[in-house]
């Protein structure tokens, strides 16, 4: 009786049919609680610049991070630092040369935890027409309902850029040594995006 019972769970389960497994959630940035800041030092002191429009779509499985992915395009025009003719000189060809070169873009191609809502996320990263791969440390701060009945969730990334090594090298020197800018452009992207509502619906 006993193996009769055992056979007969054991064909139970082979015959009902598994759960799905839970598909990767797809984010798309929400521009208006998304911020892309950059500093840089001037002389002594270091200014900052944003840029104000940008894209992206995150898609993000928590329990397989390998299958999650980034992409992510910045209108290099955008470039804000609250004076109009120093965005001008950045968006020259000294600088970014926007017509030129008029996105800056980030592509994952790999994503992996590295402890707790800490990922590692790699990939080639263009500016100014140049492509290197970058890794970047990504961190998850979470999600929540907003009152419009959409999911939202967090990321935030930084990191430091050598300028010159995507072809930016404008400086000017100065009388008694040095020059007026920094070689090293620090990045900080601080995301809120919105899960897709099919999704959110899960």
């Amino acid at each position: 009786m006993k193996k009769f019972l055992t056979l007969a769970a054991l064909t139970l389960a082979v015959s009902l049919p598994a759960a799905p497994a839970k598909a990767a959630d797809t984010f798309t940035i929400d521009k208006g609680h998304t911020e892309v800041g950059f500093q840089i030092r001037h002389l002594v002191t270091k200014v900052r610049g944003r840029f104000n429009d940008f894209s992206g779509t995150i898609v993000f499985d928590k329990a397989k991070p390998e299958n999650s992915s980034v992409e992510f395009k910045i209108n290099a025009a955008s470039i804000d630092t609250g004076i109009a003719d120093r965005d001008n000189h950045l968006r020259a060809p000294d600088f970014f040369d926007v017509e030129k070169f008029p996105e800056i873009t980030f592509k994952s191609t790999s994503v992996k935890s590295i402890g707790g809502d800490k990922y590692m996320v790699t990939g080639p990263f263009t500016m100014h027409g140049v492509t290197k791969t970058l890794a970047l440390t990504v961190e998850f701060s979470g999600e929540a309902p907003d009152p419009w009945g959409n999911v939202r969730a967090g990321f935030a990334t930084s990191t430091t850029l050598p300028r010159k090594d995507y072809g930016i090298v404008w400086n000017k020197a100065l009388d008694n040594g040095g020059v007026i800018l920094g070689e090293d452009v620090s990045v900080d992207i601080n995301i809120e995006a919105v899960k897709k509502k099919d999704e959110a619906k899960k």
